[in-house]
């Protein structure tokens, strides 16, 4: 047997919606989707005004002392080594990482929309703290509460998507999340290439305030934003909760679904410790992958190329204001990359679009590092021409595609879709907390370890490329047109995780039928719900 992440979608339960989508689904989950953009624009405006040299100037005179004065005999890979500097980019992500856990209980006890309006706000007064800076010590601060609105919107924003999502379109409306963040580094990246041409010297301010403005859109659009049915139920609101679910549906006859959501919900309202229910064997498939999937999003390397994209561009012989402009190229391929996804996702599904991105990332990246190898060395001295410059922009910016239709959108969207009720404020939580503390390390050491790795660097990220491609294939289950609260079938499938999936937690009725085949194996057991009782019979997928 290789692989084991294909089941047969007639294992799981259709509602017969169809794949339609109402209006009124897709106009929340548009307005939801926008919370993406603070966290975009916060990733590509910071490292535009790193490379600013009047910013530079005014907050790290060494590093930019050291810029001017190197000379073509020094190294390259270490012009903008500073702990300080990458402080600046990283101190958000610490941040994000504490907020994620306040914004777990937040989220399960007051909704997902008051989340986000928890996020957007903090992050409206860390953009304005960050425009008026006039010392470190302001930018430290800003940035801190711009992570602290990053790690609500984070949480609350992928699970309310997917709560509002019919299944069979969950994979895209989703992905809107990922979408806003692209869009939101392509306009920050916009932001930086005009700003720099600002004479007086504070287009830097005008770049880091403009963050105010994805804020109020965030803040006001979840004002008016509805609450998921998931969400109503959980607090007690039934009738609203039904109400809301036929008019996210767009039918009256939802009640085998709404039937299935209070099942799940009374099995959440007897958890009083998701946290430590969320370490049982029966949640480790689920917990597996709230931690491995956003771990190895961050070790592809992508935020190497988002933070640093001017400064890497820089270090590689671009000027400054054709490394901003490079910047701005990758940022429309990301958004591109990323509409696509969009297309794909519920079509082929999430494994292909994952393996796929990690075959093309790793071949993209071992040629990025020979590239830089032959031209700059172990010592990183030398230069690079225009047309090998050019080749490493292609390069990344077929890198930047891979990311975009793969792990960028489906790093949100697989954790957010897994959780079962009980626990899913807590999965998500565990899921935005490990994003963002790799974050934090990857932007903190990214910069230190391009000066000692050189080259090299690349090769250790297309390394974990090579790791996380061969953990998708073998663990991964397709998740496809699968109903949220019957996820449990798709991972007593599987070849591996099914071990640990009791029967009893397979709720519903369920119907053999199309779809790739599977052979029945050891044990099979009765389940009963409101629908009946069925018997259920535990199969390895075939690959």
């Amino acid at each position: 047997m290789a692989g084991g992440g294909f089941v047969a979608q007639g294992e799981v339960k259709d509602y017969g919606y169809g794949v339609t989508m109402t209006m009124f689904v897709l106009m929340t989950c548009l307005v939801a989707a926008t919370g993406g953009l603070i966290f975009g624009y916060d990733l590509g405006i910071s490292g535009g005004v790193t490379s600013m040299d009047v910013f530079l100037e005014k907050f790290f005179p060494s590093v930019f002392r050291k810029m001017k004065d190197d000379s073509n005999n020094e190294n390259e890979y270490c012009k903008f080594d500073s702990q300080l500097l990458t402080s600046f980019t990283s101190s958000l992500y610490i941040a994000a990482l504490i907020a994620s856990f306040f914004a777990s209980a937040t989220t399960r006890v007051l909704g997902r929309k008051i989340s986000m309006c928890v996020g957007g706000c903090v992050f409206l007064v860390g953009a304005v703290l960050n425009g008026a800076a006039n010392n470190v010590a302001m930018l430290l601060i800003g940035r801190l509460l711009l992570g602290v609105g990053v790690g609500f919107a984070n949480q609350s924003v992928p699970v309310y998507l997917s709560e509002m999502a019919p299944a069979k379109l969950r994979g895209a409306l989703n992905i809107g999340f990922q979408l806003a963040i692209t869009i939101g580094i392509l306009a920050a990246n916009l932001v930086n290439y005009g700003t720099n041409k600002i004479k007086g010297g504070y287009g830097w301010r005008v770049s880091l305030a403009l963050a105010a403005v994805p804020a109020i859109i965030m803040t006001v659009g979840a004002i008016f934003l509805p609450d998921t049915p998931n969400s109503l139920l959980e607090r007690g609101h039934r009738e609203k909760a039904k109400i809301m679910l036929q008019r996210v549906r767009g039918t009256n006859d939802v009640d085998e679904e709404f039937q299935d959501l209070i099942e799940a919900t009374e099995a959440s309202m007897k958890v009083e410790h998701p946290w430590r229910n969320i370490m049982q064997q029966k949640y480790r498939p689920q917990l597996t992958m709230a931690i491995a999937i956003p771990l190895f999003q961050q070790l592809t390397g992508i935020n190497v190329i988002v933070f640093y994209a001017p400064v890497l561009f820089k270090t590689l012989g671009f000027g400054a204001d054709a490394s901003l402009m490079s910047a701005v190229i990758t940022g429309l391929v990301n958004v591109v990359g990323t509409v696509l996804s969009i297309f794909t996702v519920d079509k082929y599904g999430r494994r292909v679009l994952f393996l796929e991105g990690g075959i093309q990332m790793f071949i993209c990246q071992i040629l990025i590092g020979i590239i830089l190898g032959l031209k700059f060395g172990i010592a990183g001295v030398g230069s690079m021409s225009k047309g090998w410059a050019d080749l490493v922009l292609v390069l990344i910016c077929v890198y930047v595609a891979a990311f975009a239709w793969s792990w960028g959108p489906l790093g949100w969207l697989v954790p957010s879709e897994i959780f079962p009720l009980e626990i899913r404020s807590a999965g998500q939580s565990i899921n935005v907390s490990v994003n963002m503390f790799f974050t934090f390390c990857i932007a903190q050491a990214f910069l230190t370890a391009l000066c000692h790795m050189k080259f090299g660097l690349f090769f250790f990220f297309a390394g974990f490329v090579v790791l996380m491609t061969i953990f998708i294939f073998y663990f991964l289950p397709e998740t496809k047109n699968v109903p949220i609260e019957e996820m449990s079938r798709v991972w007593k499938k599987h070849w591996y995780w099914g071990n640990y999936i009791p029967d009893s937690d397979i709720i519903g009725s369920v119907t053999n039928g199309g779809g790739a085949s599977s052979s029945s194996s050891s044990s099979s057991s009765s389940s009963s719900s409101s629908n009946g009782s069925v018997e259920l019979s535990k199969g390895k997928a075939v690959a």
